[in-house]
């Protein structure tokens, strides 16, 4: 974490205190345990209140301010719109005041409170075939809710699209290149995948795509799943579950679905959900992964250019969350080693994916 990060968030508790007084809430808080997954510079705090009850509360100085609250309020009008569905309960909701999302800016830090919400099992490391056909289909479900209120809820003023553009103008400008950790070589990789991720977003439409809430960074960290049904019996009842709750909204975007995939490849993967940080891209071309595309696409339809856009999210992420702002959202020691990883194995094996198998399971 730079200097500036550790200064900001040497009062993390306090501001979050702040915060909470701020709000106005009648309850005080009489206890705060750090929840934080010491991955990103976020800080996450469970606060117990004075009736008994709990409140989550997010310090965070990534990005803007004025961002963090206009995707909140994004957040909050899907929790809204999915009220009456199957997922009226799954999404952690954002506190609020006259129905619009609170949050407490204080010049340097910003602060939003969030329901606790219950949590059940988490669906194990390495999943068995019948889990992965059961959680394709649960994600396939969600993501067809999200996409049915998505006309509802405004768009961000942030895109991919706009987002490429920003970071290959910062690559090419030798001034602004300077603040990446990279040298020229290095830089060139970036500016020409940067480049090759915009020239596809023009070839397959990606201006006219319908766009919906998606929360991308699916791991077994963040969400969890019913209880298994006591009656159920047979080899699959560990595949017998729905999606019960989820948290953690770090990455969230209005966006084409295919955004989450690959991290769903990543739950789905021979390798499982692994606290090694890692950005390979192997999960999505793994035999696993395609299993998943295929209950998926039963469910919720994808087309071939579903799944071109695919392999351009997984770059897009490598080159806007880990490259071109992972020195402000990862950890310092994990944002260098992940940087060059980027440049020298990530962004190349893009180059080198076979997805012939995932366009044989939506067009076969």
């Amino acid at each position: 974490m730079a200097t500036e990060d550790i200064q900001n968030f040497a009062g993390s508790p306090e501001r979050a205190k702040v915060a909470w007084n701020a709000y106005g809430d009648p309850r005080s808080i009489v206890a705060m345990d750090e929840v934080s997954t010491f991955v990103s510079t976020n800080h996450v705090y469970r606060c117990s209140l004075s009736d008994g009850s709990a409140v989550i509360a997010k310090v965070s100085s990534y990005g803007s301010y004025f961002l963090f609250r206009e995707d909140h309020d994004r957040l909050h009008a899907c929790h809204r719109l999915l009220g009456g569905t199957r997922h009226a309960r799954l999404l952690a909701d954002v506190l609020t005041v006259d129905d619009r999302p609170f949050t407490h800016y204080d010049g340097q830090t910003w602060v939003v409170f969030y329901d606790e919400v219950p949590r059940a099992r988490s669906l194990p490391k390495i999943l068995s075939e019948a889990q992965i056909t059961t959680f394709a289909q649960e994600i396939a479900l969600f993501h067809r809710a999200c996409a049915d209120v998505a006309p509802k809820i405004p768009l961000t003023s942030t895109s991919v699209k706009a987002d490429a553009i920003h970071l290959l103008d910062l690559v090419t400008n030798p001034r602004s290149a300077k603040r990446f950790v990279l040298n020229a070589a290095q830089l060139a990789v970036v500016a020409k995948h940067t480049y090759d991720f915009l020239v596809h977003l023009d070839d397959l439409r990606y201006d006219y795509w319908p766009k919906m809430p998606v929360l991308i960074d699916w791991n077994l960290g963040n969400f969890s799943i019913t209880p298994p049904d006591p009656e159920a019996t047979g080899p699959d009842e560990d595949a017998n579950f729905r999606l019960f709750s989820r948290w953690d909204y770090d990455w969230f975007r209005i966006e084409p679905r295919m955004m989450d995939f690959y991290f769903l490849s990543r739950v789905s993967s021979s390798t499982g959900d692994r606290t090694h940080f890692t950005y390979s891209p192997h999960t999505l071309v793994e035999p696993r992964f395609v299993h998943f595309v295929k209950a998926y696409h039963r469910i919720f339809p994808l087309r071939a250019d579903d799944i071109a856009f695919t392999v351009e999210a997984y770059r897009f992420f490598i080159l806007h969350y880990v490259i071109g702002n992972g020195d402000r959202f990862f950890r310092d020691d994990l944002w260098k080693r992940l940087q060059k990883e980027a440049v020298s194995i990530y962004l190349p094996a893009v180059e080198r994916l076979d997805i012939s198998p995932l366009l044989d399971a939506v067009t076969t």
